[in-house]
C-alpha cells in the first residue's frame, strides 16, 4: 500500500471521526457545561490565595483548592472541545483532498508541499486533540455536574460491621466529593433508569433503612447505634432498636437514561480523540516520507489503469 493511500485514509479517519466528535461532543451538544466556558476562574484563584494561609490544608484543598481546580480544568475542556474537533475536520478535509488528487495523478509536483502540509497539520491536530483527551479523562474521572450521590447497584451506600457501619464511598472527613457520582460513574444501572431497583424501594426492608449519605463524610466507620431505621422491615410498623443490614440512598431512583447518555458522550469523544491522535501521528509520518520521497505518493493500479486507457 502506498504512502499516498494512507496519507489519504488518516486524513479521513481525522475528518470523520472530528465530525461524529462534533455530532456528539458533550459540551457542543449543550448537554452539560453550558456556562464552563464563561467561569470566573479568577475568583477561585483570588479566593485559594485569600484563604490559604487561614485554612488548614485539607481544608482548603476540597474547597477554594478544589473549585479552583474544577473551575480551570472545565474551563479547558471546553475550550479545547470546540477548537480540537473543528480544526481537525479542517485537518482532515484539506489534508485529505489534497491526497485524493494526487493519487488521481494530478497536480505531480505539488506532493513535497503535500506534504509538509501534512506534517505541519499533523503536529498541530496531534497536540490539540492529545490536550483534549488529557482535559476530557480529568473531568470524566474527576468532577460532576449535579448532586447524585454514590451507591451500588442495589443503592446502598454503607454496610453493617459489627457495631458499625462502613461505608463504601468514603475517602477522608475533608473530601465533601468522595460521595458524589462522577460522570464516570453515571454509565452505571443504579443513575439511571433500573425496573429493579425501583421494584427494590418500594420493600419494607430499603424503607426501614433509607439514610442520607452525608452521613459517610464524618468518617469511613457510622456508629450502628446512632442510625434507627424508620419503619420493621416486616410489619412496616414504627420501631428504634433494628439495625439494617445495609444503608440505602434516601432518595428514589433514577428514572430516565440521560445519566447514561451523558457518561456515554464523554467516553465516546475520549475513544474517538484517542484514535484521532493517532492518525495525527499517521498523517505525521506519511507526510515526512511524501516530502522526502515524492514518488511514494502513487498507486500502482492507478497507473496501470492510466496505462490501459
Amino acid at each position: 500500500m502506498s504512502k499516498g493511500l494512507l496519507f489519504f485514509i488518516c486524513s479521513c479517519i481525522i475528518m470523520i471521526l472530528s465530525a461524529i466528535n462534533i455530532s456528539i461532543g458533550p459540551i457542543v451538544n449543550k448537554k452539560v457545561g453550558t456556562y464552563w466556558g464563561t467561569a470566573n476562574c479568577e475568583y477561585w484563584k483570588d479566593q485559594y490565595e485569600e484563604k490559604k494561609t487561614t485554612r488548614s490544608g485539607k481544608e482548603i484543598k476540597y474547597e477554594e483548592g478544589w473549585e479552583k481546580e474544577e473551575c480551570l480544568r472545565k474551563k479547558g475542556m471546553y475550550n479545547m472541545e470546540f477548537t480540537s474537533f473543528i480544526f481537525n475536520i479542517c485537518i482532515g478535509f484539506s489534508c485529505g483532498l489534497l491526497a485524493f488528487l494526487h493519487l488521481l495523478e494530478a497536480k505531480k509536483d505539488f506532493i513535497p508541499k503535500t506534504g509538509l502540509i501534512g506534517l505541519i497539520c499533523g503536529v498541530v491536530g496531534f497536540v490539540l486533540s492529545f490536550v483534549y483527551v488529557v482535559y476530557n479523562g480529568i473531568v470524566y474521572t474527576k468532577y460532576y455536574e449535579y448532586t447524585i450521590y454514590k451507591r451500588d447497584s442495589e443503592g446502598a451506600f454503607a454496610v453493617l460491621n459489627g457495631d458499625k457501619y462502613i461505608c463504601f464511598y468514603h475517602d477522608e472527613p475533608a473530601n465533601k466529593h468522595s460521595i458524589i457520582a462522577k460522570f464516570s460513574d453515571l454509565i452505571k444501572k443504579q443513575y439511571n433508569y433500573d425496573k429493579d431497583l425501583i421494584a427494590s424501594y418500594q420493600s419494607s426492608e430499603v424503607k426501614a433503612c433509607q439514610q442520607s449519605p452525608t452521613l459517610c463524610l464524618v468518617g469511613k466507620e457510622i456508629d450502628a447505634s446512632n442510625i434507627n431505621s424508620n419503619l420493621d422491615p416486616e410489619t412496616g410498623n414504627p420501631i428504634i432498636d433494628y439495625k439494617c443490614k445495609y444503608l440505602y440512598e434516601n432518595n428514589e431512583p433514577i428514572t430516565t437514561f440521560s445519566n447514561k447518555d451523558l457518561s456515554d458522550r464523554f467516553l465516546t469523544t475520549l475513544i474517538l480523540s484517542l484514535i484521532v491522535c493517532l492518525a495525527n501521528v499517521g498523517l505525521i509520518i506519511f507526510g515526512i516520507s511524501l516530502f522526502q520521497k515524492p514518488e511514494d505518493a502513487g498507486i500502482s493500479k492507478f497507473e496501470t489503469v492510466q496505462s490501459k486507457i
